[in-house]
């Protein structure tokens, strides 16, 4: 295989000055900086469009909504207005029910800064009733050795009056007291 031929190309726009050391020359005997913590943060806005909208709406009502691929039938949660299968306009709204099936979820066993969550706790994937793909949530009120997949679950939400157009209205997801699923129905959320 050939080289590309070469491109002349304007001098100096892909050379870098030769660096200068003077100010750090009397500075041979100090020990280099091997990390440095910074605080950072990210702001932005987001855009939600017309699906998710509708979703987030319902969750101020403590509800959940999901939008159907006219295609494959299948009912996606949160939606965004398009499936992600075959890339057609989801119109159909599909009213969800508020209980949900874990098909999947880790025991997490390390903290981490800004973390409220009392170690170790449970962090799982639930496939909400009529819905088609999972969605993540924290699984409480069971001990997490206890925790397993195909467990029937209930949507734990917050108080009326702090209820908000986000996710975040559902605090965790807790045992419904109903027969766990078998996994081998499982099979297509894995």
């Amino acid at each position: 295989m050939s080289e590309p031929a070469p491109i002349d190309l304007p001098a100096g726009l892909w050379s870098q000055p030769a660096l200068d050391t003077s100010g750090i020359d009397g500075f041979g005997d100090v020990e280099a900086i091997q990390s440095l913590r910074a605080p950072a943060a990210l702001h932005y806005e987001y855009t939600p469009g017309l699906a998710t909208s509708r979703f987030l709406r319902a969750l101020k009502d403590k509800r959940l909504v999901g939008e159907r691929c006219p295609e494959t039938g299948k009912v996606y949660i949160p939606p965004r207005g398009v499936s992600p299968v075959c890339g057609l306009p989801t119109t159909e709204q599909v009213e969800l029910g508020l209980d949900g099936t874990m098909v999947s979820y880790c025991v997490v066993n390390l903290d981490f800064t800004g973390n409220a969550q009392e170690i170790p706790y449970v962090s799982a994937l639930v496939v909400v009733d009529g819905s088609d793909i999972p969605i993540y949530g924290l699984v409480r009120e069971i001990p997490y050795d206890e925790v397993r997949i195909g467990m029937r679950l209930k949507s734990v939400w917050v108080d009326d009056a702090d209820l908000t157009t986000s996710m975040e209205n559902i605090k965790w997801w807790a045992p419904n007291g109903e027969a766990d699923v078998p996994t081998s129905e499982l099979t297509d959320y894995v």
